[in-house]
């Protein structure tokens, strides 16, 4: 350390705080002491508007002609920046990636809120995979959560690799609460993501099984291109939503002419029963309507109120409807639609989801 044998008092172009960055402030009154021995000049009002814990630790040198305020076991350029900030509330981003660790710590300990969200903020740009187990660590004893999480979720991302470094290993043998705390968020985090997935799934089902919904109707009042009503000629050119249009005209068409339907044997047929029954839990207009069955389902749905699969088929229906008000709240454009296959002549959001009757 040459420079604490030549002076204890750093040298003018090494000072963070000099009279020709700030002059019209007056002669330091305080030295902040590094590790090294090193002071740094500078101005108790200053460090005392800054930090609460400052303030404390000058007020009880009050009476001293020589106040100092120690920062053992940090370097010397990290204090600098430090002192730096409490003076311009400004970090380069050199002093970032550089000190980052050791600002976060001197944040935490002086309690100074402004300088560790900048330092959280840096830190988390500078993750990879080797260092990500020590800023965790000290994260959790800087009270960072902010920074902690972003760790965590980093570690869960990549753990395989992760676990390979010196600071995993370090952590394993002297920390396993740590370890055991960052496993259980990795498994909480699974079973979110295994949730987000299924709730999109049955989002996207209930949406499919809307679209089904208005496409029946569609397909019973105006036609489309080979099946509608007797008094009306169908469109031969092919609706907005002829993904799903084809497919119930595949599926009504089968219906019309299956031989195994009376006895309830044909899937495809028990399909179509559960649309036309659906669509008529969603109707408003059953005494007009004009799809199939619509007031007969009505009718069979009043005698069979409190029954044992009542609740569960209520609750689709009313699945179903929110899906209805949504989509007709967002844009008309899907950019997924249900893929129909001729040689099956399958309905996809029916025979994606069972209904129990």
């Amino acid at each position: 350390m040459p420079d604490a044998k030549i002076s204890p008092t750093v040298s003018l172009h090494r000072c963070p705080i000099t009279s020709t960055t700030f002059p019209e402030l007056p002669l330091p009154d305080v030295h902040v002491v590094t590790s090294a021995g090193l002071r740094i000049p500078a101005h108790s009002a200053v460090l005392a508007g800054a930090s609460h814990v400052l303030e404390s630790l000058l007020d009880q040198q009050r009476e001293s002609s020589d106040r100092v305020v120690s920062v053992p076991g940090v370097p010397f350029e990290a204090v600098s920046a430090f002192v730096r900030f409490l003076y311009t509330a400004r970090c380069s981003e050199e002093e970032m990636e550089k000190y980052g660790i050791h600002l976060l710590a001197l944040s935490h300990v002086f309690l100074i809120p402004q300088l560790k969200q900048k330092v959280t903020k840096g830190l988390a740009k500078t993750l990879i995979k080797e260092n990500v187990v020590d800023v965790l660590e000290l994260a959790k004893l800087c009270d960072a959560p902010d920074l902690s999480l972003i760790c965590m979720k980093l570690i869960a991302r990549h753990f395989k690799s992760v676990e390979k470094t010196e600071g995993w290993k370090i952590l394993q043998d002297h920390d396993p609460w740590l370890e055991l705390e960052v496993l259980q968020f990795m498994d909480e985090n699974a079973l979110r993501r295994k949730r987000t997935r299924r709730l999109r799934r049955e989002g996207s089902l209930y949406l499919q099984l809307s679209e089904a919904m208005e496409c029946l109707e569609h397909i019973c009042t105006e036609g489309c291109t080979s099946v509608g009503p007797l008094d009306v000629e169908p469109s031969k050119t092919p609706c907005s939503k002829f993904a799903t249009c084809q497919g119930l005209q595949m599926l009504i068409r089968h219906f019309a002419s299956c031989k195994k339907r009376v006895n309830g044997g044909c899937s495809r047929c028990k399909r179509m029963w559960q649309i036309l029954h659906l669509h008529s839990s969603i109707c408003d207009h059953s005494d007009h309507c004009r799809v199939p069955l619509c007031s007969q389902f009505k009718q069979k749905e009043e005698l069979k109120k409190g029954g044992s699969d009542s609740e569960m088929w209520q609750q689709l229906v009313r699945k179903v409807v929110v899906a209805k008000a949504v989509s007709s709240l967002t844009p008309k454009s899907r950019s997924t639609q249900m893929k129909m296959s001729d040689d099956t002549m399958d309905v996809q959001p029916i025979k994606c989801y069972r209904i129990s009757r």
